[in-house]
This record gives structure tokens, sequence and C-alpha cells, in this order.
């Protein structure tokens, strides 16, 4: 989503790079590449006003530090006034003393609202919460019955009551329901217009007295640009909320409504919806999120999804295969579906410090390639992935076309193989052998 901007931003610092010092008049030239930068990027033109004026008060006022250069520098400013603007830190997630703890979704029709209800409850539940949906939307039947089927794919129950002539009927047999059935997270998707009015607004006001959610989430699709920060306004002097999520930023807009929208509204940013699964879901971290922009990457979010891929037992295993030299081509498919687990391939490389920057703008990463490994690999049979030494032409001819490949591809593949299981060889000698090994 901020794949503009950080182009953007990567050219201003790289012209400051070249300077000897900082003065002035280069850091008044480059903020002003900035700002414009921003404003390209869809962000209010306020927020980007303010931004670059503390920008350049504490870059000009502040104390030369010796370790860095004129462009470190300003980055290093850049990246904590961003940090700041994102809403400093994370903000954890609120949890009753008494349970259930209640969430209530809002926003526009068509935000995501529904499928996010989804994702959260299947977060909280990876968490070991016992989680209850509860379908609050009556305007839209529809709604109740896609509720019903994420229930079904997360394994988490839903409660509906066609009958209820008002949402905040469904509130309060759901809230009953929880405590009856001894949840402690439940999670409530509520109706939505295809724009701001009253009648919604009452709607949700009447409802969220009702249910006295201990946390109201405004859903907004970062898709919008500048009419999610509108609408964000409307509800938070409508209905008000505690906290915002934005869906979609796995898509191709400029990335300004999540600049602009925590300093126009004043509320949190808690979660970001990177995708179209129902894991694609992320805790907003300020920090994080300001290093993407500029390029750095996101090594921690990197770290923390290969731990949702690989569990624990899987990766010391692992380890041991490799101390003892016996890698195989059944192992390293394991490996391939376990970085597929970890989403789309340009999301991943865009966390690797230094990678994500030089990734061309709007390039998407062909993952056709190893979708081809895979089927390769998969028209072995068990022992030809144990021993690929005994694949001589006729089996190499016969993987190629169970693959739907050619045999210049299972070669290379094969060749791939051996080159990888060699250079672990050499650094099992450089490290003397002491390879972690399994407890």
């Amino acid at each position: 989503m901020f794949q503009q901007l950080t182009s953007r931003l990567e050219e201003v610092f790289r012209k400051l790079r070249g300077e000897s010092r900082l003065t002035p008049e280069n850091i008044k030239d480059a903020l002003r590449e900035v700002r414009r930068a921003l404003l390209e990027a869809d962000v209010h033109f306020q927020v980007a006003r303010d931004f670059v004026a503390r920008v350049e008060q504490r870059a000009v006022g502040q104390e030369v530090l010796r370790n860095l250069s004129p462009g470190q520098q300003v980055i290093r400013v850049v990246h904590e006034e961003l940090m700041e603007m994102l809403g400093g830190k994370a903000h954890p997630l609120p949890l009753a003393a008494t349970p259930p703890t209640t969430w209530m979704m809002v926003g526009l029709q068509g935000s995501g609202k529904t499928t996010f209800t989804g994702k959260l409850a299947r977060f909280m539940r990876e968490k070991q919460h016992r989680v209850l949906m509860a379908a609050c939307d009556l305007a839209r039947p529809a709604a109740v019955d896609q509720l019903a089927i994420l229930g079904r794919q997360v394994g988490v129950e839903v409660f509906q009551d066609r009958a209820a002539r008002h949402p905040r009927e469904v509130a309060s047999r759901a809230f009953d329901r929880a405590r009856a059935g001894s949840f402690d997270v439940l999670l409530l998707d509520t109706a939505g217009r295809l724009h701001v009015d009253e009648a919604l607004m009452r709607e949700l006001r009447e409802l969220k007295a009702e249910a006295r959610p201990h946390q109201t989430l405004l859903v907004v699709d970062a898709m919008t640009g500048q009419d999610a920060v509108k609408a964000a306004t409307a509800f938070r002097d409508g209905v008000d909320f505690d906290a915002l999520v934005l869906t979609k930023v796995d898509g191709d807009a400029r990335g300004g409504a999540a600049l602009s929208i925590r300093a126009v509204t004043g509320r949190p940013i808690q979660f970001l919806s990177t995708g179209e699964k129902l894991d694609a879901l992320e805790l907003f971290h300020p920090d994080r999120v300001a290093s993407r922009i500029l390029g750095m990457g996101d090594v921690l979010t990197l770290v923390e999804r290969a731990e949702q891929a690989v569990e624990a037992e899987q990766a010391a295993a692992l380890a041991e295969k490799i101390r003892r030299e016996s890698f195989t081509l059944e192992d390293f498919l394991e490996q391939l579906q376990a970085v597929r687990k970890m989403g789309p391939l340009q999301d991943v490389l865009r966390m690797i410090p230094g990678v994500g920057a030089r990734l061309p703008e709007g390039a998407e990463v062909d993952e056709s390639g190893l979708k081809r490994v895979e089927a390769i690999i998969r028209s072995m049979t068990p022992r030809e992935r144990h021993r690929p030494q005994i694949l001589d032409g006729s089996r190499r001819r016969r993987i190629a076309r169970g693959s739907g490949t050619s045999v210049q591809e299972v070669n290379q593949l094969l060749r791939q193989f051996a080159d990888m299981q060699k250079m672990m060889r050499q650094v099992k000698k450089m490290g003397r052998g002491k390879f972690p090994a399994s407890r």
C-alpha cells in the first residue's frame, strides 16, 4: 500500500545522502519533496503540513549526531515523527476482568466488517480464547449467512436470531449465550450503509447502549483514501469508537488514509487486514509500519509470520536433519509450504531490510516458479524424495509429465538441491559441526 510513498521518500533521502552537511536550505528542499510525496500519497493536507513542520523544527534545531550522516539524521527524525503520527506505540487488546470481553464492529457497508469479524474470531481463537460471534446485521440477510459460513471456516460458534426485530435484542441474547456457554470473547457484527446517515447512527447508538462493548472498532476500507477519513470522522462524532481497523491494505491504495486517519480522528489503529485469507490479520505496530514506509523492512513481523508458519518442534527437527546431513526433498517441500503460508512473496520480501525498497513500484513477484517446484516434488515417490540420486532419465521424464513441467526444469531443481546440500555441508564445517540439536 505504501509502495509509491516509499519510492518517493527513497529518492529524497538519496539526494540528502550526497550532502556533506545539513543546512536549513537543503533540509527545506528535502522536506518540500517529502510534503509533495505525502500529498501525492493522499495524506490529508493539514496532516502533511504539520508533519513537515515538526520534522523541520527537529532536523534544524537538533544536536548533530557524529555517527550519523546528514541523510541518516533526517531519516531518523522522519521515522520518529512517522511513528508519532501513526500512534507512537502499539495498543494492547483490552480484555475484561469479568468475561465475556465484548467487541462491537461498526462501519460502512462494503468496508469488510463481517470478514474482519471472522478474522478477529480466528485471531482470538488462536490465542486460546473461546469466541462467540453474533450476527447483529438484520438489515442485510446475507450478512447473517456470511457470518455463519465464516464461523464454520474458523471453527467458532455464531449466534443468530432471525426473528429479532432490533439488533439490540440479538446482542442481549448473544451476551446471555456467551455467559451461559463460558465464552470469554463476544464479537458483534453490525449493519452498515452505503453512506453515513442518521438512521444508521441511531441504530448503532441504541445497540451500543444495550451491549455496552468494552471496545468499539471502526472498520474502514483503506482503498477509499480520504473518503475513509471523512467516514471515520462522521462515526467518531455520531456514535464514537475506540480504535480503527484498516482493511484491504494489500491493495494498490496510496496509503494516505493510514497516515491521516489516526491524526484526524485522534483514535489509534488497532488492526491491519492484509489479505483475503482469514489468517491475513495483523496487530498494528506504528514503529513497524513506519519502517516499512521508509524502506527499512519489518523484521519483527517477518519473524512472527515465520513462527506462525513453522512450529518450534519442526524448526528443531529441521536443524537436527541439517546437522546430520539428512535434509531431503521432502523436507525442502515442507519449508517451501511454510514460506507460502507466510503470505504473498512480494509482501515477505518487502519486510526484509534493504530488499523491499528496491522492488519496482507495482511489481508483483511471480510465484509460479514455487508452484512448479512443488508440483515436481509431489510427482516423485517417497523413495525418490529421500534418494534423488536414483533419478535416472526415465524417472525424470515421468516426473516432468506428472508435474506438467519439462525435464530441464526437473534437472534444474535437482542441481539446485544438490548445491543447497553442498552449501549446508560447508556451513557445518565452518561452524565445526555445532548445529543446534533438537532437545
